[in-house]
């Protein structure tokens, strides 16, 4: 086979396309590849495929897959045809995508590695700077984007990520049915996320069953403006309020830590913060009987231990009746505990109340989506953060958006 033949089944050439040359230039290191077409050939048009003439030419280049170890450039002078309804108009080329300056395979191989190690590790070992790697994700994504086909969307998980530090935050949509990030947001703004909202198709809101999320004053507001029947729909995620009492069980060992220590030298506390808030319905806690004998004392970390861990068992109720009446009897041990971050706590859940029991009797949590937060975070550590939020959600969307990110011309039979 003649290297011609070989570089047009490689490229996926048909007529008119043809290769005229391959060149070896040793010295740049390159293999350069001209492809041509006969003259006088009309081309379809791209909009309406109606035969067109040639108006004019542009040399074009592109960096194609490496030929033993020497960089591949293919270079074509592309046809423009000028169409009566339409115009002067580019002819696209079987090898690449519009806009592109790599060939589909070889955009197809960036891909592939973006998907294992970080875009720096995919520039430096390919020769490409980091704006070529990243404009290759931004086709990908917006490829895979104009792809994805509207499903119907059962239970809606919103939840919030850092972008930076100094409070800065994106939000993430995921269809936690499908385990995939639907949208990134790029703030976590009530007018955000109804205008999201506001852009789906007629009907596809109706069919949501559940939307979980944390008390997000903003989020709780769109999601009332913009639903059917909000109230019912609304789930407020176990682990946030496990949150919220967690971190109140924090600040009351800590300020009574300070208390002991100040007044008796010494403290039973020291080195018991991560025993607290670990889940003990999930612990053997035989292995710790020396802390368990601790929640047995009369400390004030105790009461608030006991009531956290008596919150984390409210979640396995059925009935909305007895997980309503289980709810208010904690509040009213919280409303009476003289603990004010644990109150503090407790007037939040009395106002979120309807929300918790709708997650309560749907079991439904935002757990997927925390997971996802988590991978979210590692693709940030990844590329050792981002200043740029359009990037930022490209790479959520990359990585986490389950989209058909490959090019055409890389599906090559």
């Amino acid at each position: 086979m003649q290297d011609r033949e070989l570089y047009e089944r490689i490229l996926g050439l048909s007529e008119p396309w043809q290769v005229e040359s391959v060149d070896l230039d040793l010295a740049a290191g390159e293999v350069r590849v001209r492809v041509g077409h006969p003259r006088g050939a009309r081309w379809p048009c791209p909009q309406c495929e109606a035969a067109c003439a040639v108006h004019d030419h542009r040399l074009r280049r592109w960096r194609h897959l490496d030929t033993c170890q020497l960089v591949t450039m293919v270079a074509a002078e592309v046809p423009r045809i000028r169409c009566e309804a339409h115009g002067v108009l580019q002819v696209a080329v079987p090898w690449a995508e519009p806009g592109s300056g790599f060939t589909a395979l070889f955009e197809a191989v960036v891909i592939q590695w973006l998907g294992q190690a970080s875009m720096k590790a995919v520039s430096e070992r390919l020769g490409l700077s980091w704006d070529q790697v990243d404009g290759i994700m931004g086709r990908a994504v917006r490829r895979g984007l104009a792809r994805r086909e509207q499903q119907p969307v059962r239970h809606l998980g919103i939840d919030e990520t850092a972008f930076q530090k100094r409070h800065e935050y994106v939000t993430v949509l995921m269809d936690a049915g499908r385990d995939v990030v639907l949208e990134v947001l790029d703030d976590r703004k009530r007018q955000s996320l109804e205008a999201w909202f506001e852009a789906q198709p007629e009907g596809l809101l109706a069919q949501l069953d559940h939307v979980s999320m944390d008390m997000w004053s903003p989020f709780i507001l769109a999601c009332q403006a913009q639903l059917p029947e909000a109230e019912a729909k609304i789930c407020f995620d176990r682990f946030h309020v496990a949150w919220h009492l967690g971190r109140a069980l924090d600040q009351v060992r800590a300020a009574e830590h300070r208390e002991l220590r100040r007044e008796y030298g010494d403290s039973p506390l020291t080195r018991t913060k991560h025993q607290w808030l670990r889940n003990a319905s999930r612990i053997d806690n035989r292995s710790r009987r020396a802390f368990m004998a601790l929640t047995r004392s009369s400390l004030r970390t105790a009461r608030a231990w006991a009531i956290k861990e008596t919150a984390a068992q409210l979640w396995d109720y059925r009935y909305r009746g007895a997980a309503e009446k289980a709810w208010r009897q904690l509040l009213g041990w919280i409303a009476r505990c003289q603990l004010e971050p644990v109150r503090k706590v407790g007037r939040m859940i009395k106002t979120h109340l309807w929300g918790i029991l709708n997650a309560v009797i749907a079991q439904v949590t935002n757990a997927r989506s925390e997971g996802k937060n988590a991978r979210i975070q590692r693709i940030k550590a990844m590329a050792c953060g981002y200043r740029n939020r359009e990037r930022f959600r490209r790479a959520i969307l990359f990585h986490l958006g389950g989209l058909d990110l490959m090019p055409d011309g890389a599906k090559l039979t």
